[in-house]
């Protein structure tokens, strides 16, 4: 039943997507770019690059309707290497409530991983301070990730629960459904400090280790980020 809902889903926005690119002229449309930097490539409470730094540029287009979509580019990890993804959505606000809703797919060219095959959907809730994000997994690519692999499983989702006030947010994430990776249950807590617009940085801390026993370090993520005008 899983797999049917999920591809129901994924049918669902695939639709929206040809929607909007049919009925929202580019007239309408507010185009912005963004270029950033880190010395980590920090994913979910797990440094994905061992260590090494990480550089990415963003793309997105959105208009007053609450429509968006754009590409994200990165060096990419140590496993899969470089990486793009390509996403769109929609968010709005309704009595102070912030809702999103959102569709990625990940691709890798050096693992041949095209669009479509690694893709979650992403929803997300806010009020004022708060804000809740959830991460569901709708396709995998066995092909590549391997049957069971943990963020390449259907199964696996993650959320995070974040509070932010003036330049500082605190958010806590978790991973479940993961066992591939032994990721299952591992949560952390971030500490973020934006120093301006362009510079932020975040303290990473592990909290539970997992069913796998994953001993990870605290971690200390430096970011800038660029407008491109």
């Amino acid at each position: 039943m899983k797999n049917v809902h999920q591809k129901l889903l994924a049918s669902v926005f695939a639709a929206s997507a040809l929607a909007v690119s049919a009925f929202v002229p580019a007239a309408y449309a507010e185009v912005s770019a963004s270029a950033g930097a880190s010395n980590m490539y920090y994913w979910r409470g797990l440094d994905l690059g061992a260590g090494d730094a990480a550089v990415w540029g963003d793309l997105k287009a959105s208009n007053e309707a609450g429509l968006y979509g754009g590409v994200w580019m990165s060096s990419g990890d140590i496993l899969q290497g470089t990486e793009y993804d390509l996403y769109f959505g929609y968010g709005t606000e309704i009595g102070g409530f912030g809702f999103d809703i959102s569709y990625w797919s990940y691709n890798y060219p050096s693992l041949e991983v095209a669009p479509g095959d690694f893709a979650e959907v992403v929803l997300g809730v806010s009020y004022g301070p708060f804000a809740f994000n959830y991460y569901d997994n709708i396709a995998i690519s066995e092909d590549h990730f391997g049957p069971g692999a943990d963020y390449g499983s259907e199964d696996y989702s993650y959320y995070t629960l974040a509070f932010s006030q003036d330049a500082w947010t605190f958010k806590y994430g978790e991973h479940e459904d993961a066992e591939g990776l032994d990721l299952n249950g591992y949560s952390h807590f971030d500490i973020t400090y934006a120093y301006n617009d362009n510079v932020s940085f975040t303290l990473g801390n592990p909290i539970d280790e997992g069913d796998g026993g994953l001993n990870e370090e605290p971690k200390f993520i430096v970011n800038f980020t660029f407008p491109i005008k």
